[in-house]
């Protein structure tokens, strides 16, 4: 497999919701066309730098969309009012754990956390943009260590055979190597 496509598939995959980095590290980790192509450091940092830039595009998106989404009258009305008092209540909280709170959450490794929903959280609960990159910087950099170290412990034979983490980490994925 050349570099460019061990690039775009590990890319491609953190791109996935709900995958993110939990994925493409593993597959960097356990594909031998990509370990090969890219090597563990190289395929690593592509799953983190894609996982990061996951977090700002969707950040970024989300003013375009919830503009377009209030010219309906139907979200105008029934929608953004939640939105907006979910805001309101949770603002605090935002500014009394800020990034920090944020970056928990998108660092550990647990389905429904992650780049995506984090940034969609931030976005919704009026975060500024500065302490949204830190966090978002500060999770994914949380989610690829902890990944990374959940592979290196199955990779050297830490992790039995039978383990749940093992049977989790290491579903098939086909990528022609």
């Amino acid at each position: 497999m050349s570099v460019f496509m061990a690039v775009i598939w590990l890319a491609l995959l953190t791109f996935v919701p709900g995958l993110e980095a939990r994925a493409s590290i593993p597959l960097a980790f356990f594909n031998k066309g990509l370990r090969e192509a890219l090597g563990l450091p190289g395929g690593i940092a592509v799953c983190f730098a894609a996982n990061l830039a996951v977090g700002v595009v969707t950040y970024w998106l989300m003013g375009p969309v919830v503009q377009a989404l209030r010219r309906w009258g139907w979200f105008e009305r029934a929608v953004w009012p939640r939105f907006a008092r979910t805001q309101h209540k949770l603002h605090p909280y935002v500014e009394k754990y800020g990034e920090w709170g944020l970056a928990v959450f998108i660092g550990v490794p647990l389905p429904g956390t992650g780049a995506y929903t984090g940034a969609f959280g931030a976005f919704l609960l009026g975060m500024d943009k500065r302490k949204f990159l830190i966090a978002n910087f500060l999770g994914v950099l949380i989610a690829c260590v902890a990944v990374t170290v959940i592979c290196l412990l199955i990779d050297q034979g830490a992790v039995a055979d039978d383990s749940l983490i093992r049977k989790l980490f290491l579903k098939s994925v086909k990528i022609d190597e």
